[in-house]
């Protein structure tokens, strides 16, 4: 491994974490709470702005952070692959919270069931099972 990544990062945390910027975060928050069972570990809100500075949640075995969009960093949507045990469950429970069917659940060529749903956000999240118990390579 280089070198350069021989460094301290917090327990949970990945060499690359995804770090969300939205307009109405706390929704996010909520949505992905609910939808997910995400947990929210920290909130630091900037109060002199009257903002969410920063969250860092925990989703399986996953971290990031999202925080509240502003001019100098305006909202931006991502996409995120999340991998659960019953495609068919959680895209309903995510429906029922309020996002948007992207597509519905399917089988995918290389080996998965997968659906697409949108959060409140506009994140796009694939929601996918391996269907098999081996690698894709």
């Amino acid at each position: 491994m280089n070198p350069i990544y021989l460094c301290y990062k917090p327990d949970g945390f990945s060499s690359v974490s995804p770090y969300m910027i939205v307009d109405r975060p706390m929704e996010l928050l909520q949505f992905l709470e609910q939808a997910f069972y995400a947990e929210i570990l920290q909130i630091t809100r900037d109060e002199v702005k009257n903002r969410l500075a920063n969250s860092i949640l925990a989703l399986g075995d996953a971290r990031f952070m999202i925080s509240e969009a502003s001019d100098e960093f305006p909202a931006m949507p991502g996409t995120y692959y999340l991998y659960v045990k019953d495609v068919d469950a959680m895209h309903e429970r995510a429906l029922s919270f309020g996002a948007k069917e992207v597509f519905a659940p399917q089988d995918m060529p290389y080996l998965d069931r997968q659906s697409g749903i949108q959060d409140p956000s506009g994140n796009y999240w694939w929601l996918s099972t391996r269907l098999e118990d081996k690698n894709y390579f």
